[in-house]
């Protein structure tokens, strides 16, 4: 029994280190969210941290505000579902399927 705690215990601890190391990853890897067929592109890192946004000029007309506005909310929410399912693709592959342990978080 003593040698199955040890192994449990070993598991968890390279799980952790693996999940540290996936963390850091997350941190370098950007996606992109578009709308409008590219008039506003979004960047987001696999954490959702927003890193940068790019409006095609024709947009910036006062008429065009509220079009600009939905574009932006658009082009966010398809590079944070990129950033999603990036990260569930990689938690997949650490844990190969499994649920964390408890006290193991990604975030």
């Amino acid at each position: 029994m003593a040698d199955l705690m040890g192994f449990m215990k070993q598991a968890a601890s390279q799980l952790q280190t693996k999940m540290e190391a996936l963390q850091q990853e997350l941190e370098t890897i950007e996606v992109e969210g578009t709308a409008g067929g590219g008039l506003v592109v979004i960047k987001l890192t696999a954490k959702s941290e927003l890193k940068g946004v790019s409006i095609d000029p024709s947009l910036l007309k006062p008429d065009d505000k509220g079009v600009l506005e939905d574009l932006l909310i658009a082009a966010h929410g398809e590079a944070r579902r990129k950033a999603e399912k990036l990260l569930q693709e990689r938690m997949q592959q650490l844990t190969g399927g499994m649920p964390l342990p408890p006290g193991l978080k990604l975030f």
